[in-house]
């Protein structure tokens, strides 16, 4: 089973078109998400859209409330594996838990970068924002933002946070949300 959680507000649905998109190319099916989602008040919500080769299989809607991170570890799993959003996510779930006093961690997968536990990352370089060629999941805030230029894949090492001008983490609820202070921690 997968899931895509979809951001709404003021009964909005944000960036559709591009869930719909990883709903199609990860079962092959082209399902129309806006006949499933009705969001149920006009807060901040995390619709929660569960599905698999038959179908939707269930809708839900929480309040959202945001994360903060300011400070990530540096976990290494190179034979980590998470290409579709798939509803188990013990694996992450298992890395989380080593960011000891880290809010979150940066899975570092053959020596490069690639998410925190629930979402892509941007990194500043020179004033050119880049995410990781090879993410764990090609999110759909990560593919927007890549179609608009605003972002630009490249292999990122460890060795070139020495150089990171600015962070940001990106996913569908917080969308490009610039770091104000981070740490990295190995």
């Amino acid at each position: 089973m997968y899931f895509e959680t979809i951001k709404c507000e003021d009964y909005e649905i944000f960036n559709l078109d591009y869930h719909k998109k990883r709903v199609c190319s990860t079962i092959g099916l082209n399902i129309d998400l806006q006949e499933y989602i009705y969001p149920p008040s006009n807060e901040l919500l995390r619709c929660k859209l569960v599905y698999d080769e038959s179908g939707v299989l269930d809708i839900s809607f929480f309040p959202y409330k945001k994360r903060v991170v300011n400070s990530l570890k540096l976990v290494y799993k190179d034979d980590i594996s998470y290409e579709k959003k798939y509803l188990n996510r013990e694996d992450l779930d298992y890395l989380f838990q080593k960011k000891e006093d880290a809010d979150d961690i940066i899975i570092v997968k053959n020596s490069l970068l690639t998410d925190t536990s629930i979402a892509n990352i941007a990194l500043c370089f020179d004033g050119v924002w880049f995410t990781p060629k090879t993410p764990l999941l090609k999110g759909t805030t990560r593919a927007r933002l890549l179609k608009e230029e605003k972002i630009f894949e490249k292999d990122i090492f460890v060795k070139d946070l020495k150089k990171v001008e600015k962070v940001a983490l990106m996913n569908a609820m917080i969308d490009f949300d610039i770091l104000d202070n981070y740490s990295f921690f190995t």
